[in-house]
């Protein structure tokens, strides 16, 4: 059966959670503020930390996307949401995803990419996959919370894993659950990757986003998969346009997508975060607290990088 909107635009993602008009859809998108300006165009990797403070990122979990404006390294966790991770992982190691356009950009929002047809109809052969909005957190699993942030249900904790924004129950709440874990999800912030889908939940494909504002409402709506911790800069550099809407659209292009693993290593790009689990990071972040001593927002804070 064709789908004719398998993926539906982010711009009424944005307004679904779920918006009975596209209408609202269009008046909700996201602004960036100047803090989240600043994040997304500036990789941090002047902060003064000694070498144990910082982590190798994985390279069969980092996604190497080349454009015209530079590479962009994000990474993926198939800790929290595996099933999406594998999808990726398959997908670019067909080199399903050269030369593949950013067909729908939003300013201050996200850049949508991974449709074949290039007009936000289209998908991959692969079958769909079943939604990972959350995930069940260990106590094992290393979170920095650092903050807290009012949601419908009351206040939640946010923090880091690794360098994704995430909220999360405290882990210590585990002795009081079945399997011993606790409930968390990553947040919809700048540098986010995260698949888009059609209404029914588990319709994610091949199509995803990367984030260039800040969308809470697509928490726990959508499933983040992986965080861009290299090249963020580059995320703001895309042509703002939709091709389904406008055909004179010329949009940019994902040259070449490959696992970092997968590049000889000479060539591989080495990328390190700081680690949210050392003196360095807190040093790092209490810097960021404002003149009130308040924290900023999370999706303000910007995971120091940097490419060796």
């Amino acid at each position: 059966m064709t789908r004719i909107a398998s993926k539906l635009s982010i711009a009424l993602l944005s307004g679904l959670a779920f918006s009975a008009s596209a209408c609202a859809a269009e008046t909700e998108t996201p602004k960036m503020t100047n803090a989240q300006t600043i994040a997304a165009s500036v990789v941090k990797t002047s902060f003064d930390a000694p070498a144990s403070a910082w982590r190798d990122v994985d390279p069969e979990n980092l996604l190497i996307i080349d454009t015209d404006y530079g590479q962009i390294g994000v990474e993926l966790y198939p800790e929290i949401a595996p099933k999406h991770v594998a999808q990726i992982k398959a997908l670019t190691r067909q080199s399903f995803y050269d030369m593949i356009t950013f067909h729908r950009v939003i300013d201050g929002f996200m850049n949508q990419t991974g449709d074949p047809k290039g007009d936000g109809t289209g998908d991959s052969s692969l079958p769909d996959i079943e939604a990972e909005f959350k995930f069940r957190r260990p106590p094992s699993m290393a979170i920095e919370l650092i903050d807290a942030r009012k949601t419908p249900t009351g206040e939640v904790g946010v923090g880091f894993y690794k360098a994704l924004p995430v909220a999360s129950q405290p882990a210590a709440q585990a002795m009081l659950t079945r399997d011993g874990k606790v409930e968390a999800y990553g947040l919809h912030c700048s540098g986010v990757t995260s698949m888009a889908r059609s209404q029914n939940p588990n319709s994610g494909n091949s199509q995803f986003f990367l984030m260039r504002g800040t969308a809470p409402h697509l928490d726990r709506e959508y499933s983040i998969w992986g965080s861009t911790v290299y090249g963020r800069e580059h995320l703001t550099s895309f042509k703002v346009g939709t091709k389904g809407d406008n055909p004179s659209f010329v949009p940019d292009v994902m040259k070449k997508v490959r696992i970092a693993s997968d590049i000889p290593e000479a060539e591989r790009p080495r990328i390190q975060t700081l680690k949210v689990d050392s003196p360095a990071f807190d040093q790092y972040i209490s810097a960021q607290k404002t003149a009130s001593g308040d924290y900023p927002d999370i999706c303000d804070i910007t995971i120091p990088s940097r490419k060796l």
